[in-house]
């Protein structure tokens, strides 16, 4: 098997300009007509900012956070603000933030600011969490509902539940891809920042969709931190996306009658 093949899924999907060009017009034409607090602060960096888009009636349930991907070293919030939509259409706001890419920080550096986000978040707005993230998002995600919310003085229950995109939960293979330049992670690190093995305080739902046409590694990924955590006590099942690729499989959120939209909200 070809480990830098089977992560480099620009090279796998070749429309992907394309695609990415279309999440941007999406974002743009959603923040235009959306009701929202754009940049706000959760912490002195300048990528520590955050959208939020409020419902037009909000049903008074969690809050829900979608964490961008990029394989932790490109895009922001403003790529994926249409990600809000479906959840926005039943009711429930939804938080997209930005956070300080690689090489600048290590990927353990960006899980810590993401579990800032999170503490500002929950104290700001009173709400618990649902997280829900794509490709490195969705390893955000993950490290977020494994969190020991008490060890930073907050409620065990802060992340309620998550939903997982395509994420990558055991970071080792990255080491041997050339992404690892900006990267940078030690043999340390990545057992540190890979989710799949820690231990989880609590038990929670958390859901690993993957698309049916991703890379073996992809699908492994998913399929093993599904494994792993049912074997935990979670309920954390694995779903595959009939048809979707690596960038199409994160479109169904902006949709609030998709299958995934509407398990986000069951969560």
């Amino acid at each position: 098997m070809d480990i830098s093949a089977e992560y480099d899924n620009r090279a796998l999907v070749p429309a992907h300009p394309e695609i990415i060009a279309g999440w941007r017009a999406d974002a743009d034409a959603f923040r235009r007509t959306a009701v929202a607090e754009l940049d706000v602060a959760y912490g002195a960096r300048p990528r520590n900012v955050f959208d939020f888009f409020l419902p037009a009636r909000d049903a008074g349930g969690p809050l829900v956070v979608f964490i961008h991907g990029g394989y932790w070293r490109s895009f922001d919030k403003s790529v994926f603000s249409h990600m809000a939509a479906g959840a926005n259409a039943h009711g429930l706001p939804v938080a997209v933030p930005s956070y300080t890419l690689c090489p600048e920080v290590t990927i353990p550096g960006i899980i810590d600011e993401l579990r800032q986000c999170c503490l500002f978040l929950s104290k700001t707005y009173g709400r618990p969490l649902v997280v829900a993230g794509h490709s490195a998002g969705g390893h955000l995600a993950a490290c977020m509902a494994a969190t020991d919310w008490q060890q930073f003085g907050a409620d065990a229950g802060l992340v309620q539940a998550g939903l997982s995109i395509s994420g990558l939960f055991d970071l080792r293979p990255l080491m041997a891809t050339a992404m690892n330049d900006d990267l940078k992670l030690t043999a340390t690190d990545a057992m540190i920042a890979s989710p799949q093995f820690w231990p989880v305080p609590r038990r929670l739902a958390f859901e690993c969709w993957v698309g049916t046409q991703e890379s073996l590694e992809f699908l492994r990924q998913s399929r093993s931190l599904a494994a792993a955590w049912t074997g935990l006590g979670l309920d954390a099942p694995y779903v595959e996306v009939d048809g979707a690729n690596h960038f199409t499989v994160v479109q169904p959120l902006a949709d609030p009658e998709s299958a995934m939209t509407l398990k986000l909200v069951s969560l």
